[in-house]
């Protein structure tokens, strides 16, 4: 991760790639967050999205142009301190990638999206598929049935398995990805301000 001078480097825009994912996943966060109600049928499929547009933007910092891949933007808490004297200094630099915080940020973020992701399909299971623990589901229900249970028990336990473990991980999740979300929009505001450099318009679409 190089930095040069502000004159030193023209402004540039992410590949496109970088740029469709990212509004992709900015995109799928908000509907999840906002329409659609969690536990729903849409609120899963969006969430099956999510993931694979996160899948792909993973796959991109394995294969993509320089500046995209992993190898750009270590996370490195040395560094990002070192960034911030420079901020400090009045010191301005312009990175080929992220910036020190701003690559903490990323990985802070993509970290937080896969706990997210992953404890959603632990719940909701694999599209077309069955949760690990249908069967034996099934099977309770069959006693439930044998025994003369209600529907409104079988609900009951529904309900209390979907407020276990994995979905008050999902939602402590959920949450703290807000907060981050709310720091790296405060974060670019202040980069903007501060170095002068269009970092929206860099991932907005248009050429490079």
């Amino acid at each position: 991760m190089t930095a040069t001078t502000i004159d030193e480097q023209r402004p540039r825009r992410w590949d496109t790639v970088v740029r469709l994912t990212h509004w992709a996943i900015v995109a799928a966060v908000v509907t999840n967050a906002i329409f659609t109600e969690g536990g729903s049928r849409t609120h899963i499929w969006v969430g099956y999205a999510l993931a694979a547009i996160f899948g792909l933007r993973l796959l991109w910092g394995l294969m993509g142009p320089p500046e995209a891949r992993f190898s750009a933007f270590p996370p490195s808490p040395r560094r990002a301190f070192a960034h911030i004297r420079e901020i400090l200094a009045g010191e301005k630099h312009q990175y080929s990638s992220h910036n020190p915080l701003g690559a903490l940020m990323v990985y802070a973020i993509w970290s937080c999206l896969a706990v997210m992701i992953a404890t959603g399909i632990a719940m909701a299971g694999f599209p077309g598929g069955l949760r690990a623990d249908a069967g034996h589901q099934q099977a309770r229900e069959i006693g439930i049935e044998r025994t003369g249970a209600t529907v409104g028990d079988r609900k009951e336990r529904d309900e209390k398995r979907e407020e276990g473990p994995l979905s008050e991980v999902h939602e402590i999740t959920a949450n703290l990805l807000y907060v981050l979300i709310a720091l790296h929009l405060a974060g670019v505001l202040f980069e903007t301000r501060r170095n002068g450099r269009q970092i929206v318009v860099a991932m907005l679409p248009g050429r490079r």
